[in-house]
């Protein structure tokens, strides 16, 4: 309880103003002075009281408070205390020594005690500021990463270390966010430091400036106005950019795992979209066929129906592509490899064009005919016809297309080349995306954009590879690699 009371009267002196502190060491050397001289203790007890009231000071106060607090110690012991009493004047020499030691003893100990005092209030600064950061992290783990960090720290920076006002600005989301109170003239204050790129403190204003790094650069500024020390404020920074930085990790895995379900749901539309398209065609198909077989028909009825019967067949290799590429995408398209000739599969590719002119201008170079690499013979099919078919759209009527394949000591590779419309170094990895169509030329050629996508699924389920080099001058030229099997020796 008595230890209670005085922690209490300890922490209500020292809030006191300076100038109430310097009058309060006044009135303790008064105090001590009535009550000594009251009760005619003599000089060498009321010296030793006047020394416990000057480390009392400077214990609670500090220095300078408790050295004007020996200094008047030693006026009243020469004044109520010294012979002769109640003047200043001091007969006997060794009283002149006795205040000269006491004097110097009461200015020893008030240093002392204040050097002493300030070192434990630093320590409980940084102690407290320890438990804050500790704090600051405890609830930076618990923040919402669904949400923007920025607004959600400035506000756990000014509750927990009672700034002033903080101000947090996040690059990556391009917004700035405040608490507390700024002048007009601040507004964009974290921005600007960013901008900057300085780090800086400003003690006079009790205003810190530090730029957030995380990784490989600056992700943002953080300003904060408040009692912090740098250290403190250096650890702040840091807790700030790993939280921008959790929340950018987050971002990304959500859009990843967005992106995923999407592609899962696609692949899925698509498949049950093309096993619905597929029965109509058949009949569409097997009807055309039987107009064709039955004869009698005029030569514009003719047409017609062969029209039906060749778009029917281009219909039915088209949902035929899309349940291999939904299959491929879901992984469960168990490949059916096969050690199988290479140019007899080219053969077959070619002579599924749909129409003479076509055939007549596509030619195949082979450099061994009896060339064979372990492939599932649909998929090599399906991957030859896409690319000589995207090659027939997209060159100029009546140029050449040339399918070579080659063989290394490693890989298969197949080439089909064209002269025509160029593909763009920045369209030369998406237009293997599914969907995704040169914006020059997806209005004018038609197509979906799913082609290609398959032929990539496909490459990839072989362990293969696909690109693509185009030059106005030397044409566009698309790659398959697939692997034969064996390896280099060493």
């Amino acid at each position: 309880m008595a230890h209670a009371v005085f922690v209490r009267w300890k922490v209500l002196l020292r809030r006191l103003p300076v100038a109430g502190q310097f009058l309060a060491a006044v009135a303790g050397v008064f105090l001590v002075t009535y009550v000594g001289f009251a009760l005619h203790v003599n000089l060498t007890t009321i010296s030793f009281l006047y020394l416990l009231l000057v480390f009392g000071v400077a214990m609670l106060f500090g220095f300078w408070q408790a050295s004007l607090a020996s200094v008047l110690g030693v006026v009243c012991l020469d004044f109520f205390f010294t012979d002769p009493v109640f003047h200043f004047a001091i007969t006997d020499r060794q009283n002149w020594v006795a205040l000269a030691v006491f004097e110097g003893i009461a200015i020893a100990i008030s240093r002392l005690s204040a050097r002493e005092n300030r070192s434990a209030r630093e320590a409980a600064f940084h102690r407290a500021g320890m438990e804050q950061l500790y704090e600051l992290s405890r609830n930076s783990l618990l923040m919402d990463l669904r949400q923007p960090p920025g607004l959600q720290l400035v506000v756990l920076l000014q509750r927990i270390f009672n700034a002033q006002a903080v101000a947090l600005f996040d690059v990556v989301l391009g917004r700035q966010d405040r608490a507390g109170e700024w002048e007009e003239d601040e507004a964009h204050i974290a921005r600007e430091c960013y901008l900057e790129e300085v780090s800086r403190d400003e003690p006079q204003t009790e205003t810190w400036r530090r730029i957030l790094v995380a990784g490989a650069g600056p992700v943002g500024a953080l300003v904060v106005r408040g009692k912090l020390s740098p250290l403190i404020v250096d650890a702040l920074a840091s807790l700030a950019a790993v939280a921008m930085g959790r929340h950018e990790s987050f971002e990304n895995e959500e859009r990843a795992e967005n992106a995923s379900k999407s592609e899962q749901l696609r692949a899925a539309v698509m498949d049950a979209l093309a096993h619905e398209l597929k029965t109509p065609l058949t009949a569409v198909q097997t009807a055309s066929s039987g107009l064709l077989e039955l004869g009698a028909l005029s030569t514009s009825q003719r047409d017609l129906v062969a029209l039906i019967d060749g778009e029917a067949t281009r219909m039915t290799k088209l949902c035929t592509r899309l349940l291999l590429t939904a299959k491929l995408d879901a992984g469960n398209m168990g490949l059916k490899k096969n050690e199988v000739n290479v140019q007899e599969l080219v053969v077959t590719a070619l002579a599924n064009l749909r129409d003479e002119a076509s055939k007549a201008r596509v030619h195949a170079v082979t450099e061994d005919a009896s060339l064979t690499a372990p492939v599932d013979r649909a998929l090599l099919v399906m991957m030859l016809e896409q690319y000589v078919d995207n090659a027939l759209k997209y060159s100029t009527p009546n140029t050449p297309i040339e399918v070579a394949v080659s063989r290394s000591r490693t890989e298969v590779l197949i080439s089909v080349h064209n002269f025509g419309s160029t593909v763009r170094i920045e369209d030369r990895e998406r237009v293997f995306e599914r969907f995704y169509r040169t914006p020059e030329l997806k209005d004018s050629v038609p197509g979906t954009g799913v082609g290609l996508s398959a032929v990539k699924k496909a490459a990839q389920a072989h362990h293969g590879h696909v690109w693509v080099i185009s030059d106005e001058k030397e044409g566009t030229t698309f790659f398959l690699s697939l692997p034969t099997g064996t390896r280099r020796k060493i």
